[in-house]
């Protein structure tokens, strides 16, 4: 777990080691336990290292290979590499270090570009070749690990994060005003750009190669999900033990480390079945939990807080339980600490995860994460449900699409906009919304494709934007999360399991609002207790059945009535003031008319406040030309 960051520069240019080390400087948070720089004529290699498995030298980066012809920096953990090493022994290979970089550098050397077919874990890979003068990338399946590359003036840039870039004196950008449209529609981006309009994310469950001396980038997918209804009827007991044994398996093989480990331990049925697989094996570890200060809350948010459920698992677990406990203050306090390293807003308000990581990180350096396992298994049946009655897959896409505008619908984003809108008028969201679909089928019969597609679409889109949130405020306090819920074989499998393994009931089409204030808590849990079926009778032998039935609950926050109560003033003085920079980008009174809804109780507007809070925030770090 570490940073990556290098530069390839034009052939008759030199690149210094000054050069390179004011990239992983940047980047330092993402790993105190080392530093390391590679240069050779016009190509420089960066690495910061957090020290997980072998914290000896050995296993120091930038790594050589054996022959000195491949150069690896690597940012990420392999939960298969003893096997891998293994193999790798058997062909030939010799090993100095017991890291899992020496596995994943040999098995390149091996394998080729297939190698990475073969990694089960995280990743984030710079591979360069000095006899064909040549750069290999890649990211995990999932897109774990973040890795974000700038192609411009005849050179590249590629760091972990993109301050690893934006630290290169001689590069600049503009704001790319597209991806803003983009982000204000589903409070996230689908496409692989960012808030820059030079740097752009490598995406997940891709390899590719640059060659400087035609200065060419080529891009090849290795990796897809597939979630599919089974050629043959599957038994459910015996889907029920085959799931149980790779779950356990899952856990198991990402608890392999040289340092302390721990696990976040909410109220929910995902970090509590890991925490009590992990606990059989780790006795008295290490469990977390962030619960929220309410007496200001209202009805529905008055269950956001879930340290008692998280306080009875620690003791069902017997583990060793840390709290803390989150105001209104903590947010407005760390906004600019997190958009600093958040980079850019994503989905949700993620000024949680930040605490939890930083609780977390006073006591331990690894941390296990239950994020994944509503993706997987179906955890929000009341948005896969939306396309269920659709027609074809244009309807399905028009239904799915008006439900995913989180922030602003379309009608008012011309108004949102219109001090750039003559800049953005061409961008058709619906267009950036059906290009996620782009590699699946578009032929839809059954409730059962459509269910499919919207798993799809969410593993694709809303994980991968939650995964970008964990790892980057994990990262922030040196803390290596990992997530035993995307282990290859368990999402291999949970991929061809049946729909109504996972939801019980496909024909109830579930009108529910997150946005929604709490008088209709009720009848929100009602509908939320369908969900993850299989996996919640799996679990039921694990963990107290008042967890393992409960309802779905995410990690939010209460924020709804802290930005019209306990924080409203720090909302006025942030987004009600007109000599905001961020008004050069949007309308000051639109804004002021959606926020004013939210302070008077007409709407619920909590995600798009969060949202103006964090682009504001933001734009006045960045200070990026319109």
């Amino acid at each position: 777990m570490c940073g990556i960051a290098g530069i390839i520069k034009p052939l008759n240019e030199l690149v210094t080691p000054a050069h390179v080390k004011a990239m992983t400087d940047a980047i330092e948070h993402r790993g105190r336990d080392g530093e390391g720089v590679w240069c050779e004529e016009n190509v420089g290699i960066g690495h910061r290292r957090l020290s997980i498995i072998d914290l000896s030298q050995a296993g120091h980066q930038p790594m050589l290979c054996a022959s000195h012809r491949y150069v690896l920096s690597y940012n990420g953990e392999l939960y298969n590499y003893q096997a891998l090493r293994t193999e790798l022994e058997g062909l030939g290979f010799w090993f100095r270090s017991q890291s899992d970089s020496e596995v994943v550098l040999n098995a390149l050397v091996a394998w080729g570009a297939e190698a990475v077919q073969r990694f089960n874990g995280m990743f984030a890979i710079a591979l360069w070749d000095r006899q064909k003068k040549e750069l290999f990338l890649a990211r995990d399946r999932y897109g774990i690990k973040p890795l974000y590359f700038a192609h411009k003036a005849n050179q590249l840039l590629f760091a972990s994060e993109q301050k690893g870039i934006t630290s290169v004196p001689s590069f600049q950008s503009d704001l790319d005003k597209s991806a803003l449209l983009e982000y204000f529609t589903f409070q996230n981006l689908f496409t692989n750009s960012t808030l820059l309009s030079d740097i752009k994310m490598f995406p997940a469950g891709h390899y590719g190669y640059f060659i400087p001396h035609s200065d060419t980038i080529t891009l090849t997918k290795y990796w897809d999900y597939n979630f599919r209804q089974p050629d043959h009827k599957l038994d459910y007991n015996e889907a029920k033990e085959e799931l149980d044994r790779l779950f356990k398996q899952a856990v198991d093989r990402q608890l392999v480390s040289d340092v302390e480990l721990g696990s976040y331990l909410s109220g929910g049925i995902d970090s509590g079945s890991i925490s009590a697989i992990a606990a059989q094996s780790n006795p008295y570890m290490k469990t977390f939990t962030c619960g929220f200060d309410l007496n200001s809350a209202s009805g529905l948010e008055l269950s956001f807080d879930e340290r008692e459920k998280a306080e009875f698992m620690s003791y069902f677990f017997k583990t060793e339980h840390y709290e803390m406990v989150l105001k209104a203050g903590d947010m407005e306090r760390c906004l600019p600490k997190l958009a600093y390293h958040l980079e850019e807003p994503r989905v949700g308000q993620s000024y949680p995860n930040y605490y939890a990581a930083q609780l977390a990180s006073k006591f331990v350096k690894v941390v296990l994460s239950g994020a994944g396992g509503d993706e997987v298994f179906g955890g929000y049946p009341w948005r896969y449900y939306r396309g269920v009655n659709s027609s074809n897959f244009e309807e399905f896409i028009d239904q799915y699409y008006l439900f995913w505008q989180r922030l602003v619908p379309n009608k008012q984003l011309k108004a949102l906009f219109s001090p750039i809108w003559q800049d953005i008028e061409h961008v058709w969201t619906r267009d950036i919304f059906k290009n996620v679909f782009q590699h699946s089928a578009e032929h839809l019969e059954s409730p059962e494709d459509y269910i499919n597609h919207s798993l799809y679409f969410e593993a694709k889109t809303f994980l991968h934007g939650l995964l970008v949130v964990e790892d980057k405020l994990s990262m922030a306090h040196g803390l290596e999360t990992r997530l035993p819920f995307l282990d290859n074989d368990l999402v291999d499998f949970a991929q061809q399991l049946p729909v109504e393994f996972k939801l019980n009931n496909l024909q109830n089409v579930i009108r529910i609002n997150e946005n929604d204030f709490g008088k209709k808590a009720q009848n929100y849990f009602q509908k939320t207790k369908d969900g993850k079926r299989i996996l919640r009778d799996v679990m039921s032998n694990y963990i107290p059945d008042q967890i393992s039935q409960a309802v779905k609950q995410g990690f939010s926050a209460p924020d709804a009535s802290w930005f019209k109560g306990d924080s409203i003033e720090f909302v006025k003085r942030r987004l009600l003031t007109p000599d905001n920079p961020l008004y050069a980008l949007l309308d000051y009174n639109t804004v002021k008319k959606l926020v004013t809804e939210h302070i008077s109780g007409h709407c619920n507007r909590r995600l798009l406040i969060w949202s103006l809070l964090n682009i504001s925030e933001w734009y006045t770090q960045h200070h990026v030309s319109n």
